[in-house]
């Protein structure tokens, strides 16, 4: 089956359908979103935690509900979707491949939003000594298995990393009568949100171990026991600080990676760091009409955060479709960062006449206290904002007014760093 659309969502979670949403309300009417599994709502289904929905909707929601408001926008809105259709391929030229129960479909689209999510780091990627027996799982699937198949994945817990996943699933398994001995996280910080090491470890008297790993994971059919030590600052296990803690089960947290496969196989740029797409500031990367947003982009901390993203990435979809000058290049410039801030997307800034406001997120690489987030243009501070305490596990976003927009399409240097203030 051949088909042709204007507007292509891969990937009916947050992102996707508030892209879709998005792109609706700005005009569009042809749009169809692809989603691999049965229902739309992606990861959230699986998230019956609250927390969800503070900044969107200025209430606290559970992960299925925070979904269904965005489902019910697309239904009311009568924008197309198809379930049980994995997408296989997407080319350089905004073509699709994709396969569900009636056969091979091949679409081809005006412009592409890959909104496709992010996986979960597995075993084989940390290297953990050890048989291969059974209760080593990534926290989403233990997730998964709780909460959507109602399985328990074992009575007496440790978890490696500190991840939200991990936290929020520490909780989980205590709530369902599990024992959960430790929280074993390698950095000298958690990855995870403050308010998730307060709600989830915190208030469960659940000791949270920084600096340690998993050196041994012991036991033959089942998981017995694990060892775990205290790490160098190379990050390297000190042996003579390995202690065994006897549990049936470990569940992993150690990162995310955005699901780029698909954009990979369209010749899109992929940043080493984010590990998802380099896009300039309109979210599109470097093959002409293909955008992308949410965790397939770089890994959020909170939904909301995704759907501003995607509602933005849908926004300028649509005016790329309507554009009359679609092929024009602009020159653009690279955001550099001081390796204190790791990050910040978008990484490019065009230089056009755009002068609305612009929102960049950025991460940092470690925590620091007393610091000044700031933005120059060659070498004039044009953003300075005082933080007492900034952190890896939460997001940070610099809003730019008009007039700064403009110095930064001009500027031969932007710079997002951070300055001590002690």
């Amino acid at each position: 089956m051949e088909k042709k659309v204007r507007l292509l969502i891969v990937g009916g979670g947050p992102a996707g359908l508030a892209a879709a949403v998005e792109a609706y309300d700005k005009g569009e009417r042809d749009i169809l979103i692809l989603e691999r599994e049965n229902k739309l709502g992606g990861i959230l289904n699986q998230c019956i935690h609250n927390g969800f929905g503070l900044h969107t909707f200025n209430e606290e929601l559970t992960g299925p509900e925070y979904a269904q408001r965005f489902i019910d926008e697309v239904e009311k809105r009568k924008i197309a979707y198809l379930l049980n259709t994995t997408v296989i391929d997407v080319n350089d030229k905004k073509e699709v491949k994709a396969l569900n129960e009636g056969g091979l479909l091949v679409i081809k689209a005006e412009a592409i939003i890959l909104s496709c999510g992010c996986r979960e780091r597995p075993r084989g990627a940390i290297n953990i000594a050890g048989s291969r027996g059974a209760g080593v799982f990534s926290a989403g699937t233990a997730q998964k298995l709780v909460n959507i198949d109602g399985l328990m994945p074992g009575k007496e817990v440790v978890i490696l990393g500190s991840g939200d996943i991990g936290l929020i699933m520490a909780r989980r398994m205590t709530f369902e009568g599990a024992k959960v001995k430790a929280v074993v996280e390698l950095m000298p910080y958690s990855s995870g949100l403050n308010r998730n090491i307060v709600q989830c470890l915190n208030d469960f008297n659940i000791p949270l171990l920084f600096s340690h790993t998993v050196v041994e994971i012991k036991g033959d059919n089942r998981v017995e026991s694990v060892v775990i030590a205290e790490v160098d600052e190379r990050l390297n296990p000190k042996m003579e600080t390995a202690q065994e803690i006897k549990c049936d089960t470990l569940l992993l947290s150690v990162g995310l990676l955005p699901e780029n496969e698909l954009a990979r196989g369209a010749n899109v740029d992929i940043s080493r760091i984010t590990r998802g797409a380099v896009v300039d500031d309109r979210l599109m990367t470097n093959i002409d009409g293909i955008f992308e947003c949410g965790n397939v982009l770089h890994v959020h901390d909170l939904v909301d955060f995704v759907s501003l993203e995607a509602r933005e990435a849908g926004a300028k979809a649509v005016e790329y479709i309507n554009s009359k000058n679609k092929n024009q290049k602009y020159d653009s410039i690279a955001i550099e960062t001081d390796g204190k801030v790791r990050y910040v997307v978008p990484e490019l800034i065009l230089k056009n006449e755009d002068s609305n406001p612009l929102t960049l997120k950025l991460r940092v690489s470690n925590v620091f206290k007393k610091v000044r987030l700031e933005v120059s243009c060659d070498d004039e501070v044009i953003y300075s904002r005082v933080k007492q305490v900034v952190a890896p596990g939460e997001m940070q976003t610099i809003d730019l007014k008009s007039e700064d927009v403009l110095k930064l399409r001009k500027a031969n240097s932007i710079k997002v760093y951070l300055r001590s203030m002690e």
